[in-house]
């Protein structure tokens, strides 16, 4: 799907679908999601610059990722699409004096929201420059609120798990239920804390090479801007860093619940082992059929061994309750 828009005043206009090659060729911004080959030979065409591929933009190496070709900055980032669940997308940047073309090939909720607000005014428009510092401010945006939206998640869950010790127990298989969901949960917010830092240290970069790259023809308003934006992801780095830290600490907490609950089974079962030691042996000695077994000719010797299997019972479990075993 191909998105551009032209300057205009008081707010930049839509090309109209479908454009032109002399619409595409005024326009300050072209916006290509999974873009068709004939959409992006006609972009290539209308601006007479080289549209990224997915191959080329999902490329990790910092020399792929920020090139300067011909005064003309190609630049990719992973962003996150939650679409089926958080994973990373590449994303594609080609920022000229007079010109930004974008190619993603996911849907974007931060460039869907963004293109609705453009022929409002709400968002700058008027250069390929501000554009483009907009766009990826609009992403740290987003990815600030999913931040803060995982912190509020773990803070549920912490107070979910460290609940676990301090009331009566509901159930065996609810709280291994509990434990399960805990553990998924943890895993998917993991993903996505993995996802936003990668996705930052990506703009991250971005940043000192935008910076350093146009500096014969970028605003000087928009410096401040680009600065404001390093600062911010820098803050959002170490709150990833932060939120990961007490990820692995419910982590290992959920884990340690479990463990814990492993044990609790154990030490059933050892005792229940354990008690049934000596009641076993006593049943075993008087199950013999030896014809000299006195006990065999006791009026009360049936009721004499179940008394000594009980009391043979009780002192084991006795000395455990005195040991604060059980």
């Amino acid at each position: 799907m191909l998105t551009a828009f032209a300057p205009a005043t008081p707010s930049p206009t839509r090309v109209p679908a479908p454009p032109t090659r002399e619409a595409l060729g005024a326009a300050v911004w072209i916006d290509l999601q999974d873009p068709t080959p004939e959409e992006a030979a006609l972009a290539a065409e209308a601006t007479g610059l080289h549209i990224p591929t997915k191959a080329e933009v999902s490329e990790i190496e910092t020399s792929s990722r920020l090139v300067l070709r011909d005064g003309v900055l190609y630049l990719s980032t992973p962003l996150i699409s939650l679409a089926d669940g958080p994973k990373i997308v590449p994303a594609g940047f080609v920022l000229s004096h007079d010109r930004l073309i974008t190619v993603r090939f996911a849907p974007s909720v931060t460039f869907s929201a963004y293109i609705e607000r453009a022929p409002t005014g709400d968002v700058p428009l008027d250069t390929a420059a501000a554009t483009l510092i907009g766009l990826l401010g609009a992403i740290v945006d987003r990815q600030a609120d999913a931040l803060e939206h995982t912190h509020a998640e773990l803070d549920a869950i912490s107070h979910r798990v460290f609940s676990l010790g301090g009331r009566r127990r509901a159930g065996r298989k609810m709280e291994d239920r509990l434990l399960r969901a805990t553990l998924a949960e943890l895993g998917r917010i993991g993903d996505l804390i993995s996802h936003i830092r990668e996705s930052l240290i990506g703009i991250g970069r971005l940043i000192p090479f935008i910076d350093t790259h146009t500096a014969a023809w970028l605003p000087q308003d928009l410096r401040p801007k680009l600065t404001s934006l390093r600062d911010d992801t820098a803050s959002l780095g170490d709150y990833d860093t932060h939120l990961n830290d007490k990820l692995q600490f419910l982590l290992d907490a959920t884990l340690g619940y479990i463990n814990i609950a492993q044990a609790d089974v154990m030490k059933v079962m050892t005792i229940a082992s354990v008690v049934g030691i000596p009641p076993v042996l006593v049943a075993g000695i008087y199950g013999m059929n030896f014809k000299n077994i006195p006990e065999y000719d006791w009026a009360y010797g049936y009721p004499y061994v179940w008394g000594l299997i009980v009391i043979t019972t009780l002192i084991p479990l006795g000395l455990f309750w005195w040991r604060k075993w059980i």
